[in-house]
């Protein structure tokens, strides 16, 4: 590359705006990670929808996140995007895609070396746009619990925060938090019926993403007192909420490929109570960083161990699994093996 900048275009996803205003945990995750890397002196191209900010580069044809503009077609601007980004393809050292399968059609059409971070491999049905390409593109997973078992993979690397953001609570609060998609998935629900079981006032926030199942499980139970929901927050008020709570509620009921809130949490000192699925076994440690829990009933005692831990080691540690620097490190150290190999020698 005689000495100058790496060059590599960060294919966002279009949902949200990079970095999100609110929600969008991939749309942060490419924010987080595309400042990381300019502050390391790679030349990134972040494409992205173009109300988007970055300290690189920002190219984009998209003109707003479809999950705010109900005139931005998802299909037909996905599509377009993701052209507009390929016909570039020969102007960068590496393509870094954080959008999902759809970019794969276009890697067999340009030579230039591609990594793809899967935020989270939703079904076996989706594996015929991943297995054939698996010896064209680099795939990281985000936890190892998300591993598809019949995929070859470059790499775990788990997402990283911005400590600074998260500062650490070391008194916290009595009330507890749930802080996610309003989706049965994440257990909304179970959150609600622990803290009326252990009598504490729950705050929830998080975008509703099921308006059934808000409308028949969750919203009746809101009275504003016990149980307060507040909607999606960002910034310090995200840091607030996390920081401000005896424990977050992380009663899943699917297979988590990874937990930004649960990091989040941690980073302010707060333990999580979590059941044990997905990737929380890699985020969780139980009795040091909070409770692996199979039930409501375990929940409601796992209060009175949490109230017992150690705020600050949690924090500490936290800082040191979770930070974003650790993940720039590790997908710096992963595009220069890739770079390195003889087929991306002219690379």
């Amino acid at each position: 590359m005689n000495n100058r900048p790496l060059r590599v275009a960060m294919i966002a996803p279009i949902a949200w705006r990079t970095p999100p205003r609110h929600y969008g945990p991939w749309e942060l995750v490419t924010s987080l990670l595309t400042e990381a890397l300019v502050a390391r002196g790679v030349d990134v191209t972040l494409f992205a929808t173009r109300d988007s900010h970055t300290a690189g580069t920002l190219d984009g044809v998209v003109p707003a996140p479809y999950g705010e503009d109900p005139a931005v077609d998802a299909k037909v601007w996905e599509y377009r995007h993701l052209s507009h980004v390929f016909a570039r393809a020969g102007e960068f050292d590496l393509i870094h895609n954080q959008a999902d399968f759809p970019a794969h059609a276009f890697a067999p059409l340009v030579d230039t070396p591609m990594v793809t971070t899967i935020h989270g491999f939703s079904s076996p049905r989706i594996l015929p746009m991943y297995k054939p390409y698996e010896d064209r593109i680099h795939y990281v997973a985000i936890s190892d619990a998300d591993r598809h078992p019949d995929l070859r993979y470059a790499a775990t690397i788990h997402h990283g925060i911005v400590p600074e953001d998260f500062p650490l609570d070391p008194v916290g609060a009595d009330n507890l938090v749930y802080f996610g998609r309003i989706h049965p998935d994440k257990g909304t629900r179970e959150a609600i019926e622990v803290a009326l079981a252990a009598g504490r006032r729950l705050d929830i926030y998080g975008i509703v993403q099921d308006e059934g199942y808000h409308a028949r499980e969750v919203a009746p139970l809101i009275d504003g007192e016990r149980i307060v929901f507040h909607g999606a927050v960002g910034g310090a008020a995200r840091a607030r909420a996390l920081g401000r709570a005896r424990a977050l509620l992380h009663l899943i009921n699917f297979d988590e490929p990874f937990g930004l809130s649960v990091a989040e949490a941690l980073a302010c000192g707060t333990p999580v109570i979590a059941r044990p699925r997905g990737s929380m076994p890699e985020l969780v440690t139980d009795g040091a960083n909070g409770c692996l829990v199979a039930g409501i009933d375990q929940a409601v005692a796992a209060l009175d161990t949490v109230g017992a831990l150690d705020r600050r080691a949690i924090a500490d540690d936290a800082r040191r699994r979770f930070s974003v620097d650790r993940m720039a490190e590790q997908y710096l150290a992963l595009y220069r093996r890739i770079l390195a190999r003889p087929s991306c020698a002219a690379a």
